[in-house]
């Protein structure tokens, strides 16, 4: 299975979203998934095992619980397809940074009483 079609489904990405923020046993996740998706324990299962298989996620046997963790390398994959796609957003990203910084600019020097546009006191 291609890695965009394992992260094309929403509950995998939520999952993923929860192992990104450490280890997590098979019930915890199970039960947030639950809550927020409404499907039952073994849709949560299969989900789980799509990640593993997929390579996304790992699971070690802690007694009787099963943790998983986020596995890095399926996602730098993905991280180096998107790269071919960065330039599109990154300029506008870059653009707007400049814009916020000009307001937040613009709104310091109004409160000092300065004319913004040329940075003379008003």
């Amino acid at each position: 299975m291609h890695a965009l079609d394992v992260l094309g489904d929403p509950v995998r990405r939520r999952i993923l979203e929860l192992l990104a923020a450490g280890e997590r046993s098979s019930g915890e996740v199970s039960t947030v998934i639950r809550s927020e998706f409404g499907i039952s324990q073994p849709a949560v299962s299969q989900h789980l095992r799509v990640l593993r298989e997929g390579g996304f996620a790992s699971v070690r046997a802690e007694g009787t619980r099963r943790l998983y963790a986020v596995e890095a390398a399926p996602l730098r994959e993905v991280d180096r397809w998107l790269d071919q796609f960065r330039g599109f957003w990154e300029q506008r990203l870059d653009a707007l940074g400049t814009e916020l910084a000009r307001g937040k600019r613009r709104r310091l020097d109004q409160g000092r009483g300065g004319d913004s546009r040329t940075g003379e006191e008003t």
